[in-house]
């Protein structure tokens, strides 16, 4: 098996789990979210896309209900001992199978679960689950449980962390010297995730994001490329990802010569910055992180041009985002504790001028200050 960590820190967080349960009052859980699984269990696979299910009850037990496709993959990645497969059919209806499942384990009329909030459980799969066990157990939604527990990273996750980030400033370097009137973006995209790729690095969990000229303002991929021109703005968030752990950054790099409102926004962005990392440790809330950006930013007039988030947790995400649940965002009482690693994003895009800025890294809080685990310096960056 290659589990990336020791089978003591995956008991360890089984125990953690089940302690938890054991306060919701649940005899058992239903995990879709495949960082949950791969959390628990090492099992690392994008067959969360079909339906695939880790049941586990309350005293430790695990079982794996999954396809044919991902049998090997669960025996070769994961501690999981005992795995049921579901046939593959027409009309087949693997809710079923889960019922029949949960009935061997002795499972009717307990209070089981659930984690409904994930990109591993589809609306047309939740149909069926619900209709399947609706009258078969008490269900629950349970969809934070784990999200909760991965929030505070162990010292081996914070390894893979640290990795991550090496990975992420690779590909800065890999890029700048890329970057100039005339180059296109294509080989700045490849060259950036070629950087991570060569560094023993993965694929991220959701696609770097590039544009330039009026699509430097989008906070989304897209596909197209583009040659920059003499004077052009550049937007790129990206990830090294090392066993699926994250460590994003954002810059938006200037081409030619800065306008007065790219330098105008910039400061703007890197004074948030500073005001966000100056109470980025144990006691403040994630709203109150949100706050400090947003008042920097609203005394400026740029309410309109801002977000409503400034960032959130990362860890060891899977496809489609590699954004977890806990969010910068207003009015968010989620406590910073030590050892969360978390994305902290300025980004400012002004559809009025046409002008693009953002600064962002990601950082390890501790019992006080926050480390930056980027050894990138946050200067403003223009290219010529």
């Amino acid at each position: 098996m290659a589990l990336h960590f020791e089978r003591e820190e995956y008991a360890a967080r089984l125990d953690k789990l089940t302690a938890s349960m054991r306060e919701e009052k649940l005899d058992a859980m239903l995990l879709f979210a495949q960082e949950s699984m791969y959390w628990l269990t090492g099992y690392d696979t994008f067959g969360f896309c079909f339906f695939q299910c880790l049941v586990v009850k309350a005293d430790g037990s695990m079982t794996l209900l999954t396809r044919s496709a991902d049998l090997r993959q669960a025996r070769q990645t994961s501690n999981i001992e005992r795995i049921v497969v579901w046939t593959d059919r027409t009309n087949a209806d693997p809710a079923v199978d889960l019922k029949n499942l949960l009935s061997d384990l002795d499972l009717l009329g307990e209070r089981i679960g659930v984690e409904y909030d994930t990109h591993g459980l589809t609306g047309a799969n939740c149909r069926k689950l619900d209709n399947q066990l609706q009258s078969f157990a008490e269900m629950v939604d349970a969809s934070h449980v784990v999200s909760r527990l991965r929030l505070i990273k162990s010292p081996a996750e914070i390894a893979y962390a640290r990795r991550a980030a090496e990975l992420s400033d690779a590909a800065l370097d890999a890029a700048l010297p890329l970057i100039k009137p005339g180059a296109d973006e294509a080989d700045i995209l490849a060259a950036m995730q070629g950087a991570v790729f060569s560094g023993g690095g993965d694929y991220p969990a959701n696609e770097f994001i590039i544009g330039s000229g009026e699509d430097a303002l989008l906070c989304r991929y897209k596909a197209g490329r583009r040659e920059l021109t003499a004077d052009d703005q550049l937007t790129l968030e990206w990830a090294g990802a090392f066993a699926h752990y994250h460590a994003p950054m954002m810059r938006t790099v200037i081409v030619g010569e800065p306008t007065p409102r790219h330098v105008e926004l910039y400061e703007a962005c890197r004074l948030s910055l500073d005001a966000i990392t100056a109470i980025l440790r144990p006691g403040t809330t994630f709203g109150q992180v949100f706050d400090a950006h947003a008042e920097v930013m609203d005394v400026r007039g740029l309410t309109r041009h801002r977000l409503n988030a400034c960032g959130y947790s990362v860890g060891a995400r899977f496809t489609p985002s590699w954004m977890e649940h806990q969010m910068f965002h207003a009015g968010n009482p989620l406590e910073i504790a030590p050892d969360m690693t978390l994305f902290v994003h300025m980004i400012i895009m002004d559809s009025e001028t046409g002008t693009a800025m953002t600064l962002g890294q990601t950082y390890l809080t501790t019992q006080d200050a926050p480390e930056s685990l980027s050894a990138k310096s946050l200067d403003l960056i223009i290219a010529s």
